[in-house]
């Protein structure tokens, strides 16, 4: 595919996504650069950092919240981290939350709350990888940067039928990326990469269609574009085990804990568990028990995380005048919501509490 050829491509892909793209909260409409509009930095690195390992769907709600919050990056700076993680329970890969305060508080020391605009100075702040630059650099800076996410690996790769298999084809995509990019509106064609893989070329049943690049995607004229992108074969996951201890005071409030900043879950709040890893098993049983009480088992439950699957056995104790132990506190019932509790402790507490950590509704009629 020759120079004109990609041109070509990247015209098509642009005058579709004028009028098919999604609107989205973080979003500035196409155009809108040479219309006066940049798009705001601070809101592009903020739901890139949401959306990684995250769906559109799902961040919205968080990033509406966010901006409530914190407006800008000065505000993050000058937020409490523990309210932080708060805000970011239930969206998981909780490092992600720790970086995004770190490099607010960079940004608003170093930077003097402006972002840098190149991929190397960008790479440069905590949480911010390869990906992530250029993604900022293209879409809040309109740089000619590679922007490759799951959805552009999967375009690229049925449109040039690339048989070597992920990830080692990431250096090819991104070579091929480079030579799609045009140099007048790299933003626009980033997120029409990733509309138009996430709308049109789905990774099962794509629709070719209507695709604006159907005449020119190799994998199309094969017959068999689900074959793309090719993946080595998956390693099982192992699976691991453990307990949790949900404690219940007399008056329906759940002791709580907060785990270490670093590894796995670092600085969120938990129940006592067993001392479970991604590469070895905790105690399962009551003998694991943080303190002696009548505790009983209620049951148990599974999570997935990245590179692990766990089971954690559920046991519950209810206590009377039962002072915390040191670096524990009693988080009322009321309160348990708001906690920066991670998904797989709401669900082992769910196990023992029913309906404990959802927000509570208001009656109707009241405010």
């Amino acid at each position: 595919m020759g120079e004109q050829d990609d041109n070509r491509v990247a015209a098509r892909l642009l005058a579709w996504y004028d009028r098919h793209h999604r609107d989205l909260p973080w979003r500035t409409p196409p155009g809108a650069i040479a219309a006066g509009r940049r798009p705001d930095p601070y809101h592009v690195w903020l739901s890139e950092i949401m959306l990684q390992q995250t769906t559109v769907e799902a961040v919205k709600p968080y990033f509406r919240a966010f901006l409530a919050k914190w407006p800008d990056a000065g505000a993050l700076a000058a937020a409490e981290t523990e309210d932080v993680m708060k805000a970011w329970a239930g969206l998981g890969y909780y490092s992600r939350a720790r970086n995004l305060k770190k490099c607010a508080d960079l940004l608003a020391t170093e930077y003097g709350g402006r972002f840098p605009d190149t991929e190397d100075d960008l790479r440069a702040l905590p949480g911010i990888g390869g990906y992530t630059a250029a993604a900022i650099a293209a879409i809040a800076f309109n740089r000619p940067a590679a922007v490759v996410d799951g959805n552009v690996e999967r375009v690229v790769t049925r449109l040039r039928a690339i048989e070597t298999p992920l990830p080692a084809a990431k250096t090819e995509i991104r070579a091929v990326v480079g030579e799609l990019l045009p140099a007048d509106r790299p933003g626009d064609f980033a997120q029409a990469m990733m509309d138009l893989g996430a709308t049109i070329c789905t990774p099962r049943q794509p629709a070719c269609l209507p695709c604006p690049l159907r005449d020119d995607c190799r994998a199309g004229d094969e017959g068999d574009p689900e074959r793309f992108p090719v993946k080595a074969p998956k390693s099982e996951k192992p699976q691991r085990l453990g307990a949790a201890f949900v404690a219940v005071g007399d008056d329906g409030a759940v002791l709580l804990r907060k785990r270490i900043e670093s590894g796995l879950l670092g600085g969120m709040t938990e129940i006592p568990t067993t001392a479970w890893t991604a590469r070895t098993d905790g105690i399962a049983t009551v003998e694991g028990a943080p303190f002696p009480a009548n505790w009983r088992k209620t049951g148990s439950i599974s999570h997935v995380f990245t590179h692990f699957a766990l089971e954690l056995t559920i046991f519950r104790a209810d206590l009377v005048n039962f002072p915390p132990p040191p670096g524990h506190w009693w988080s009322p019932a009321a309160d348990l919501h708001g906690e920066a509790l991670p998904t797989v402790m709401k669900k082992a507490i769910e196990a023992a509490i029913p309906g404990a950590t959802q927000k509570p509704r208001h009656p109707r009629g009241m405010n």
